[in-house]
């Protein structure tokens, strides 16, 4: 049957004997991945996007996400300290609704990591030879060095974007020689970016220029853009939801986390509460001091964010009357607008700092759910060697870090974030599928972290998710089932005939009480 390669949970805790990656990562080293991830790919790249969509409602359309995103945080949280091993999403549907739809749930998260990868790569770039080189040593890079071909809309003269190959190349290597170097790096690359962000909020909400006013109309393009339309509050929030991929991918990292149990759910919540606020704290000070009201059209409906009619607009704008809908570099242009010229520029290094860390925690989680499809045989097993050094699975890193700097070479990325989020919220969908599974399915199994009220949170994931799917873009959710209908090929044409679980390959160690996790090297 189709449905009915259920995977034992003990098999795959069990799974982690025999190629284990290595134990180094505590709950706050958890937390600060989250935030890398979190912190940097919203408030530096999408909040200028977000405004155009929602006006000054993109403060709800952030407290919209962060709902959704807290109640499917607390599904993660309880199967995380379950299963703590690597794999995410994939791995919890394998142990319930079984490896068909589990394969689905991977190709999706392959195509979430590696498509917002290369999207905040190029954002590196235009923040690196736009701020860093420009302003700061007047170096003028040549276009067909910054740009690939199919990149703006085919900008003339593009041939490769040349830095955006180079960060994520880097990024690649730093994953290769070790988790634990990579979470130092992140560490420092955090501390930096909340830093200045914080700077940003009592700059802003104290400033002269505040104005409670700017927040009317508060919702201009309404609550609801319409199905497909990506406006409004909620297609803002349906767009913003891809910075929130964050707490994802630290739950990708539980089988290099130290007393798993206690710390996934730490780093799971505490990232995505600290996170949300943030978020709306910016928000609200970038609004109440210049004003977030979106470039509106001859028909009163936002013009597209992105779109070339947009860009048209924000042309007739002079310099220093540019609303922030129009800005590529959102916070460094509200500061300078009220008069910090000079901390507006440190906020754009400040970017220019912080996206690596968003492009190391994306990188980090690709490379982790293709190691464990692989240690299942949906993928080769060359992809979940680890070197014997390193303790990292370096073949799959090099390869992701590969097709990650290609495709932010030379493809466009205007809509990637919308297109990463379909793939995000069906594996969040399926994640509250897998926690309802669970609760009958393995009821006495000793849970160390527990979900209250299950039966409303579960079911609330799972709308949740619905909801914002529906509201992306038409275009953005065609995007899901067309990458779906390519992984069918694969599944059916590879995976399925060298499944382990299809092949009867199944390790089971009987535990003294069930619940209890293996005798895993390296566990606390």
């Amino acid at each position: 049957m189709i449905f009915g390669r259920v995977k034992p949970i003990d098999a795959i805790l069990n799974a982690t004997e025999g190629k284990t990656l290595h134990r180094t990562l505590g709950a706050f080293q958890l937390m600060l991945f989250g935030i890398g991830c979190v912190i940097g790919t919203g408030i530096f790249v999408l909040t200028a996007v977000g405004a155009q969509k929602a006006g000054p409602g993109l403060l709800l359309a952030f407290a919209i996400a962060g709902a959704i995103c807290i109640v499917a945080a607390l599904c993660y949280a309880e199967i995380a300290a379950m299963m703590p091993v690597a794999g995410s999403a994939y791995t919890y549907s394998y142990a319930t609704v079984g490896e068909f739809l589990a394969w689905t749930v991977g190709w999706a998260l392959i195509l979430e990591y590696a498509v917002a990868a290369s999207a905040v790569a190029v954002g590196w770039s235009g923040y690196f030879t736009g701020t860093i080189l420009h302003q700061y040593f007047g170096v003028y890079l040549p276009v067909w060095l910054s740009a690939g071909p199919l990149a703006l809309g085919g900008t003339a003269g593009g041939f490769i974007n040349l830095p955006a190959v180079i960060i994520s190349l880097l990024i690649t290597w730093l994953l290769i020689i070790g988790t634990s170097e990579s979470a130092k790096v992140n560490a420092v690359l955090v501390a930096i970016k909340v830093t200045a962000l914080t700077a940003f909020v009592a700059l802003t909400l104290t400033s002269s220029h505040f104005d409670m006013a700017r927040f009317n109309p508060f919702l201009p393009a309404g609550y609801f853009g319409g199905f497909g339309s990506g406006i409004g509050a909620v297609g803002a929030a349906a767009t913003i939801f891809f910075a929130y991929v964050g707490f994802d991918a630290v739950s990708t990292a539980a089988e290099e986390t130290k007393n798993p149990q206690r710390n996934v759910p730490i780093g799971l919540i505490g990232s995505l509460l600290f996170c949300t606020v943030f978020y709306m704290l910016v928000a609200a000070g970038a609004i109440g001091t210049i004003g977030g009201q979106p470039v509106m059209g001859p028909n009163g409906v936002p013009f597209p964010a992105g779109s070339e009619e947009l860009a048209r607009q924000c042309a007739t704008f002079a310099v220093d009357q540019l609303p922030l809908v129009c800005s590529n570099e959102a916070l460094a242009h509200t500061l300078r607008m009220i008069g910090f010229s000079t901390i507006g520029n440190f906020m754009g290094v400040a970017a220019f700092l912080a996206l690596p860390s968003v492009i190391l925690v994306l990188i980090f989680g690709q490379t982790r759910i293709f190691f464990v499809m692989s240690r299942d045989g949906l993928l080769p097993e060359v992809l979940s060697r680890v070197h014997p050094k390193w303790k990292t699975p370096h073949i799959v890193t090099a390869i992701t870090g590969v097709a990650v700097a290609f495709a932010a070479a030379f493809l466009p990325v205007g809509q990637l974030a919308d297109i990463a989020n379909a793939g995000t919220l069906y594996a969040f969908m399926m994640v509250g599928v897998a926690l309802l599974v669970l609760r009958k399915t393995a009821k006495d199994r000793k849970r160390a972290f527990t979900v209250p009220a299950a039966w409303l949170v579960g079911p609330a994931t799972i709308i949740g998710c619905i909801f914002l799917f529906l509201n992306l873009p038409a275009a953005a959710m065609l995007v899901l089932p067309i990458w779906g209908a390519v992984g069918l090929v694969i599944y059916f044409g590879y995976s399925r005939s060298r499944s382990h679980l299809g092949k009867g390959i199944v390790e089971v160690h009987t535990m003294d009480e069930p619940g209890l996790k293996p005798d895993i090297p390296g566990t606390d």
